[in-house]
């Protein structure tokens, strides 16, 4: 079974998300399929531009199928693991270098994976249901599909502080920080795709729609608080030492319900990414996704969260600053 279907209107090729009951997260088989599709419409003269879409109502897509890279992990199959994230990655680098336009329409949640099969792409439509988010820390994983190239790129500390709390977006604050392109209210999205789909085209489209709602962002906080080169426990140490700052302890709280080896990590690989390619990170992306999935805290993160749902992981260790330096340089190849 197929969970996304392809239609052609006119010029234009739509990718249908349909996974439903997963929320469309990223099995190995829809990223197969994804990438076959996509490879045989770049080379398609008939087609000019490549639409994705939803067929839930309730998410875009809320990421790659975790859950199943953990019984790969537990079987000790370290054989489908690699595979899965080579062939996400590959598919996430397709979409970053397609020679077409490439639009996907975002109303509901976008998370890790739907991250990657869309913030590569040209253009990103975002609603006021988008829910924007990398939240790996929380299990035990790390921003990835290619995430430690474009978060470091967002304006100052914003890609740090989404990377290491999974903090979530608005769709209006994501085109604020410049991981979607356009915002269109959730209640004329419909009518945005049916012109694309019709051959008015993109910027006829989509005319409308450049400027998002205002966004209340802390940005000035943000880069304030998450300073490259600080490391995770400088960053948290720094939010704990905001007494009488409320969103520094929110945030805080934040970063404590993360796994301390995912906000080592993930600290480096995006203060790394910053002066890496795309490829770069992707590779780098793919070596720790490999070792760090068979960590006890990938395994326990993801019970926590997506198998037995008591959203009370036990990481080890529990705290930032009791994290091993040779740990976390073994995770990251260092």
């Amino acid at each position: 079974m197929s969970y996304i279907r392809t239609t052609v209107h006119g010029d234009v090729g739509e990718i249908i998300l349909d996974r439903p009951q997963a929320l469309n997260a990223l099995d190995q088989s829809m990223i197969d399929d994804l990438y076959a599709t996509l490879l045989a419409w770049a080379d398609d003269d008939a087609i000019e531009t490549v639409l994705v879409t939803s067929a839930s109502e309730r998410a875009f897509c809320a990421g790659g199928d975790i859950r199943a890279i953990r019984d790969s992990a537990l079987d000790g199959d370290t054989a489908a693991v690699s595979a899965y994230f080579a062939a996400e990655y590959r598919l996430n680098q397709l979409i970053a270098e397609y020679p077409k336009a490439y639009v996907a329409l975002i109303d509901g949640p976008a998370m890790g994976g739907g991250l990657g099969i869309s913030v590569h792409g040209e253009v990103r439509v975002v609603t006021e249901r988008a829910l924007i988010a990398m939240p790996e820390t929380a299990i035990g994983f790390i921003p990835d599909v290619g995430s430690t190239y474009f978060l470091p790129r967002l304006p100052d500390g914003v890609g740090l502080w989404l990377g290491l709390t999974g903090a979530r977006l608005r769709g209006a604050d994501a085109v604020a920080v410049g991981l979607a392109t356009h915002f269109v209210p959730s209640a004329q999205l419909d009518g945005v795709a049916e012109a694309i789909r019709s051959g008015l085209g993109l910027r006829a489209a989509l005319e409308n729609h450049r400027e998002p709602v205002s966004t209340e962002l802390p940005l000035a906080k943000i880069a304030g608080y998450f300073e490259v080169g600080a490391g995770a426990a400088g960053i948290l140490g720094g939010l704990r030492g905001a007494v009488g700052d409320d969103w520094a302890q929110e945030t805080a709280d934040l970063m404590d319900a993360a796994s301390p080896t995912s906000l080592a990590v993930t600290a480096i690989l995006l203060e790394a990414g910053a002066q890496s390619s795309l490829e770069q990170c992707l590779e780098r992306e793919l070596q720790v996704a490999e070792r760090i999935t068979a960590t006890h805290d990938f395994i326990e993160g993801v019970r926590a969260v997506l198998v037995d749902k008591d959203r009370n992981p036990a990481f080890e260790p529990a705290a930032l600053d009791a994290v091993d330096p040779t740990t976390v340089a073994r995770i990251v190849g260092e």
